[in-house]
């Protein structure tokens, strides 16, 4: 079958894009629709041109891997497409599913655009480092104003079809593409045609210039350090100051600038990374998932309050059990809270709060005799963990999937408390459970098959990013970070001040440094974890003493208002306190303050992350290199525009990195020496995660 078909039907000319699964703009998509609309233009008895497509979903994109050859510049471009569009007919495009990037650049050069109620439009490149190289930012900034266009191009979002044709994004939501669609077309051909929208001038007279600069704030904020966000505020900016050929130039520009950059080349890895963490090795290719309809959540606490409300927003019918029965009861009081809150921002309308929240009931170990996974929320102890495993094992039918959210405890001790250790599997959601992406599923030594494809699939159906970990300390995330923070107080103990620290790792994209990252979790917190991971430190190994004295004098962190930090009213400023409990670890272990370069301090962050996820590539916990950038992206807020710790390390060279690991294993311990795996590397001239097979 062709890419593209038409089809005269009366005077209306019917192009018609098949190019499963997505209807990609493709090389052969692009000559289709060429050759289409030439036939259509040089037809005097066709007075309207409606482009449509087959399939689930009108054209949703470029086609990224010809993006990547070089394709899209191959003849005829898309631009060519658009010029063909613009000089002819009147021209209608109609939209279902989503209409997306080149697809809606496409969209935006018809004359008109209609659409099903169901469908949505977007312009997703910055989330590739890119902007929206064939008139995006210009063509939607003539048609909507520059407020509407900073909204959708910056974040990247889809924008529903009820609130396109409120923005004026479309002209019309019909009930059907065929008869609805044919109608409009004539409807519209029998009206003089309105000018193309790169002609049109209205929506961006008398615009006020702050508009630009408080995107432009917003977007330091949101999204620091990266490129893309700024280089469309610049072109919306221009879209509203130069004549239509010069801001398509100015476009053109910052699109090549960006096409040729580190991030975009980032950002295009996290792409492909992020699906591919869908895809776990080994899993029978005809095993159906089981579909969760009824689930349990043990305990109220925060993570439980959290994992109850997205199961609930999936329409997920919830019984929440706590054996404290006032806990309970706060427990319910902090979820309605939760839904308020949700619905007085616009996250969710009231009566889908309300629905939602209805399908959450308070209950005990008696109700969960037909639930299809439970998942433990408790506190991270295991003996607990492992009581509560074995009444479960009890209480529920053995078809369920009993599921731990721990962050470092052993899945196989967990499992072993129970008769279906095949069933039991970790899923570690990330606070808050209900807003953060990551779902970092464990499979301990007997996990099967058929509970690691239900959790995958349920991790979809609640608009999670699933990564599937192996079974140790920390598992893919929290192992990695006990070396992210744990090199932070080696540098304090070098005179090296928190704020300074702080300050390097937010340059680099982090939301939020070492240091204040300790004081948010509960310095206290820390101190237990520690603890527990100190009795099986090996010979030789040393962590810095600076948490057990922060304690010892009081200093909890945010929660108690004095950590690393002094807190007041909300801000956050330096604690003379902290200084000089710091100091004193300093001068009793007897180490000289020392100056470093930011970039050096950056290194000795970021690099021991890279030499732990190579260690957690050679144990098999993680399967790719991109499964733990996937992690370090959506659990820890590592900047998605350098593509994950292991694309950045790859970036900045092995040697590099195994370099520093040899100087830190000899300061600090065994646990800090190169992984032999990225010594290997190094010496066989490897030098991309891919080529040394992950």
């Amino acid at each position: 079958m062709n890419s593209v078909s038409y089809q005269a039907i009366g005077e209306i000319g019917v192009i018609t894009v098949h190019y499963p699964p997505v209807n990609a703009l493709s090389l052969a998509v692009r000559t289709g629709l060429g050759e289409s609309l030439a036939r259509a233009n040089a037809d005097p008895d066709i007075k309207a041109i409606l482009i449509r497509c087959d399939g689930k979903t009108f054209i949703a994109g470029a086609d990224i891997k010809e993006l990547q050859k070089g394709w899209h510049l191959k003849n005829p471009t898309l631009g060519e497409i658009q010029a063909m569009l613009e000089t002819g007919k009147p021209s209608i495009a109609a939209i279902h599913g989503t209409a997306l990037g080149g697809g809606y650049e496409l969209a935006l050069t018809c004359h008109a655009r209609i659409a099903l109620n169901d469908a949505a439009i977007g312009l997703p490149e910055v989330k590739l480092g890119l902007l929206p190289g064939a008139g995006g930012t210009q063509r939607l900034t003539r048609l909507c104003g520059p407020a509407a266009a900073l909204d959708i191009i910056v974040s990247g979002r889809q924008v529903p079809a009820s609130e396109a044709l409120q923005l004026g994004a479309i002209d019309a939501i019909v009930t059907d593409l065929d008869e609805a669609a044919l109608t409009f077309a004539r409807d519209f051909a029998a009206r003089p045609a309105p000018a193309p929208v790169i002609a049109r001038n209205e929506a961006i007279a008398g615009i006020d210039p702050d508009i630009f600069a408080a995107a432009r704030k917003q977007a330091a904020r949101k999204s620091r350090g990266a490129e893309a966000p700024l280089a469309i505020i610049a072109c919306i900016e221009q879209a509203c100051e130069l004549t239509p050929a010069e801001g398509l130039r100015f476009e053109r520009a910052e699109f090549d600038g960006l096409f040729g950059s580190d991030q975009h080349k980032a950002l295009t890895h996290y792409f492909f990374a992020e699906r591919e963490a869908r895809k776990i090795p080994g899993l029978p290719g005809e095993l159906a998932a089981v579909r969760i309809e009824r689930a349990g959540v043990i305990g109220t606490g925060t993570m439980g309050r959290g994992i109850a409300v997205v199961l609930a927003n999936a329409g997920i019918e919830v019984r929440l059990v706590d054996t404290n029965s006032d806990a309970a009861r706060l427990g319910m009081e902090a979820i309605k809270g939760i839904y308020d809150g949700s619905a007085a921002r616009g996250i969710q309308t009231r009566d889908a709060a309300d629905a939602a929240l209805k399908r959450i009931k308070l209950g005990g170990y008696e109700d969960l005799g037909e639930v299809d996974l439970v998942v433990e929320a408790a506190p991270e102890i295991m003996e607990l963990k492992r009581t509560i495993f074995a009444r479960l094992d009890a209480s529920t039918p053995p078809r369920a999937i009993l599921a731990t959210n721990t962050s470092s405890l052993d899945i196989d001790s967990i499992a072993a408390a129970t008769a279906r250790p095949e069933r039991v599997i970790g899923a570690h959601f990330f606070s808050p459970a209900h807003i953060m992406k990551l779902l970092e599923l464990v499979r301990g030594t007997t996990t099967g098959p058929e509970a690691i494809a239900a959790m995958m699939s349920l991790a979809a159906r609640l608009g999670k990013t699933p990564v599937l970990a192996g079974n140790c300390d920390g598992f893919i995330g929290n192992r990695m970070l006990q070396y992210y923070t744990g090199q932070s107080e080696f540098l304090m103990e070098h005179g090296i001040a928190p704020e300074r620290i702080d300050a390097v790792a937010e340059r680099f994209g982090m939301p939020m440094g070492p240091v204040a990252l300790r004081d948010l979790a509960g310095i206290d917190v820390s101190v237990l974890v520690r603890k527990e991971r100190m009795k099986t430190l090996p010979e030789g190994e040393r962590m810095s003493p600076i948490l057990e004295r922060m304690v010892e004098a009081g200093r909890f962190g945010r929660k108690n208002g004095k950590g690393f930090y002094r807190y007041e009213g909300g801000e956050r400023s330096p604690a003379p306190q902290a200084a000089a409990i710091i100091a004193g670890v300093a001068s009793d272990l007897g180490i000289p303050a020392r100056e470093f370069s930011d970039e050096e301090i950056r290194d000795r962050l970021f690099m021991p992350l890279v030499n732990e996820g190579a260690k957690e590539l050679e144990d098999g916990i993680a399967i790719r290199a991109g499964d733990i950038d996937v992690a370090w992206v959506n659990g820890y807020g590592f900047p998605r525009w350098r593509g994950g710790p292991m694309f950045w390390g790859q970036s900045v060279g092995f040697d590099k990195v195994a370099g520093l690991a040899l100087e830190f294993g000899e300061r600090y311990g065994p646990r800090w020496r190169p992984a032999p795996l990225l010594e290997t590397m190094v010496r066989d001239g490897v030098t991309t995660w891919r080529e040394a097979g992950y």
